[in-house]
């Protein structure tokens, strides 16, 4: 048995000071009314009520609540192995975790919705490898180029706005470092891609100067234009970006430069909207249709579902919960 997103496991001993907190509200009740009532005259004055009962619909609720977060944790069990064909296609996402990506004219703001857009992405990939550069005012290699899509995204999930210490946003080096992870990974005559989201805005470096080396590798940019023209203002934990004067910063879509990097290397230029965010087309339309190699196949093992037999579970308990009354029934009924 596995779990594909273990780290929702953790909310599990959220429960524990839950069932706490619930059973001191129903024990507080019980001695409030020992006060008001002896104990004694209980089954002449309340002959209905049970505490017993209470506790337990408590307790249904609180294990149905544990069934619905271990779904959501998607326990696997049971598997098949299918073969899965090594392709030679290299893609490297190069995603600006600068501070103007925190611009909220994309809800619930740029960062977030790229982020939403390349699990989309890998959702389309089928053996091809795959990698993601952070930048901003430098850049890493945050994941080599890898077919191990589920080691990929979580490293996507660890990236956040000023995971680059370096402010700013300098396409060049995000470029070049993305040129230089493609070193790392095997040679072959099939195409490597970049997919390059950003609000165009360098501030750091001329990305223009790697066109030579772009196409001499026959490297590919496809660009997302994150934003809109007429900019937003950047907002974070400590309020809003401002300059080193005291404005308020505002962030708009440079598209004429992203446009450039994407037709000269024979990519295109795509600009996000909500709900659409671009990267299905650059897949369907752009990568799809790139040369591929074949290679050597390999056995992966499929693993089967088993959420439904937790959400289940949940339902029937808070079936049962729905079915049991607070109180005792009356005689005659």
């Amino acid at each position: 048995m596995k779990w594909h997103n273990p780290d929702l496991l953790i909310w599990l001993i959220a429960l524990l000071p839950l069932l706490l907190i619930t059973g001191l509200m129903l024990r507080g009740r019980i001695r409030l009314l020992k006060k008001m009532v002896d104990h004694e005259l209980w089954p002449t004055m309340m002959p209905l009520l049970s505490p017993r009962r209470q506790r337990l619909k408590n307790a249904l609720r609180i294990v149905a609540f544990a069934f619905l977060i271990s779904a959501l944790a998607r326990p696997q069990w049971g598997f098949k192995w299918e073969e899965v064909k090594q392709r030679g296609l290299s893609v490297i996402v190069a995603l600006d975790t600068s501070k103007s990506m925190l611009a909220q004219d994309i809800k619930p703001n740029r960062l977030q919705q790229a982020k939403w857009g390349i699990r989309d992405l890998v959702k389309e990939m089928r053996g091809d490898r795959i990698g993601i550069v952070a930048f901003a005012g430098d850049a890493f290699l945050q994941c080599p180029a890898t077919i191990d899509y589920a080691a990929f995204l979580m490293m996507l999930d660890d990236i956040y706005a000023g995971i680059v210490p370096l402010g700013g946003t300098d396409l060049f080096q995000a470029l070049e470092t993305s040129i230089e992870s493609f070193e790392k990974v095997e040679d072959a005559q099939s195409d490597k891609v970049i997919i390059l989201i950003s609000d165009g805005e360098s501030t750091v470096g001329d990305p223009l100067a790697l066109l030579p080396r772009l196409k001499d590798e026959g490297i590919r940019v496809f660009a997302i234009g994150v934003g809109t023209k007429e900019g937003e203002l950047i907002q974070t934990s400590d309020g809003f970006v401002k300059d080193e004067e005291g404005h308020v910063v505002k962030s708009s879509l440079n598209e004429k430069l992203l446009e450039r990097l994407a037709f000269e290397t024979g990519g295109f230029y795509v600009r996000s909207a909500p709900g659409d965010f671009g990267l299905e087309r650059v897949y369907q339309q752009g990568i799809s249709q790139l040369q591929r190699e074949d290679r050597e196949s390999r056995m992966s093992k499929s693993w089967t579902e088993r959420f439904q037999w937790f959400v289940s579970a949940a339902l029937i308990l808070l079936i049962l919960e729905s079915l049991i009354r607070p109180i005792k029934w009356r005689k005659g009924r």
